[in-house]
């Protein structure tokens, strides 16, 4: 194991594996369904999920589309017209509304879409034209994405198998809302993971890169979706910056999910090539953790940054000193900070022979057992 990761192994060897009764939520608190159903809708796969325990509701992003159901997945509304990628979600609890990345690749523009959900009533509401959704632009990932690596003065665009794209960025997915890492019951901040390409030939596209952002004054950046002409309103810079060395996976973090119950991070991905890696599908970090200052591994130029650890859990590679879980929660993973989950399958279905896109979240239980550490409630 390299010096750089025995460090931050160490700082988290006492954590230890949390177990949660199927009965352990707060009483008065409502029964929730074994299963939220999400539809039958013609547009991408489900990407994430959010809930809002509190109004009764849970809403699917489905690329190109966001749903909102009730919790006995009866459809409520629905916000359509998406031109880019419409990612992971989630409920920021402080003003109610949900967030979620979306990204134009083509125009090197990446966004954070906020939607006002109250106002979500109707199926079919325009995107652009119903002001229900505003827009958040973030340079730091649109710097990133169209680096231009080996200096040879071209962008390649949306290309894996390229030079470009610093630490291999390929846009954003995953995000979630939580303390800043080091602190657990530091101030709130919304967390949004790279997406990274899949390149076996790189050595610098081995972690997962988040950013965390202070979101309490982005109102002033706010705009509305103008998707022909993207804006480039918001922060230049994020609040913070850290990388995890988890091994090159497929367009990195798809969905980010602060646990409040354990104090963790957890990272669901689509599974990396690299054979020098185990390339786990689930990784968790301890948020209470302080980052260390350290080198980012593998870039053309020696480079710092602020470095996370994995907690010592789940399956451990003992060459690359790699820990994580084969798990599910790709297409949507939600904490109800119990030791509650839900998290989502996709799945299709053949509708007067139009094929349509399904998601079906189903409660979870967390046990932390290798090598899958969801248990399915019914």
């Amino acid at each position: 194991m390299r010096v750089a990761h025995a460090l931050l192994t160490v700082v988290l060897a006492s954590a230890a594996v949390t177990t949660v009764s199927p009965a352990a939520h707060a009483a008065g608190r409502p029964e929730l369904p074994a299963e939220v159903y999400g539809g039958a809708w013609q547009a991408g796969h489900v990407q994430g999920i959010a809930v809002d325990e509190k109004k009764g509701y849970m809403y699917f992003s489905f690329t190109n589309l966001l749903v909102k159901t009730d919790l006995s997945g009866k459809p409520v509304g629905s916000v359509t017209g998406f031109t880019g990628h419409l990612g992971d979600l989630d409920l920021n609890p402080r003003d109610g509304r949900v967030y979620g990345s979306l990204e134009y690749k083509d125009a090197q523009a990446f966004y954070i879409a906020i939607f006002d959900v109250d106002r979500v009533t109707s199926l079919g509401m325009d995107a652009e034209t119903s002001d229900v959704v505003t827009a958040v632009h973030l340079q730091e990932v649109a710097d990133d994405y169209s680096a231009d690596m080996n200096g040879d003065g071209v962008f390649d665009g949306n290309v894996a198998d390229t030079p470009d794209h610093r630490y291999g960025c390929s846009g954003i997915d995953g995000l979630a809302f939580g303390p800043e890492f080091g602190k657990r019951h530091g101030k709130q901040r919304l967390t949004v993971a790279y997406g990274v390409y899949s390149n076996v030939e790189r050595q610098d596209n081995d972690h997962q890169v988040l950013l965390q952002y202070d979101t309490s004054r982005w109102r002033a950046y706010e705009r509305p979706l103008t998707q022909a002409a993207p804006h480039t309103s918001g922060p230049a810079r994020p609040d913070g910056k850290y990388f995890v060395r988890t091994g090159n996976t497929r367009y990195g973090v798809q969905n980010l999910e602060y646990d409040r119950h354990t104090g963790r991070w957890l990272m669901a991905v689509y599974k990396g090539a690299k054979p020098q890696f185990p390339n786990y599908s689930l990784f968790a970090v301890d948020g209470a953790a302080r980052p260390v200052r350290g080198p980012v591994e593998g870039q053309p130029r020696p480079e710092q940054g602020d470095l996370l650890a994995l907690v010592p859990e789940g399956l451990q590679h003992a060459e690359s000193g790699v820990r994580g879980w084969e798990s599910a929660g790709q297409y949507g993973l939600a904490s109800l900070d119990d030791g509650r989950f839900y998290l989502t399958d996709a799945g299709t279905v053949t509708e007067d022979g139009v094929t349509k896109q399904t998601a079906h979240a189903r409660l979870h239980r967390w046990t932390g057992r290798a090598p899958n550490p969801f248990e399915r409630l019914r």
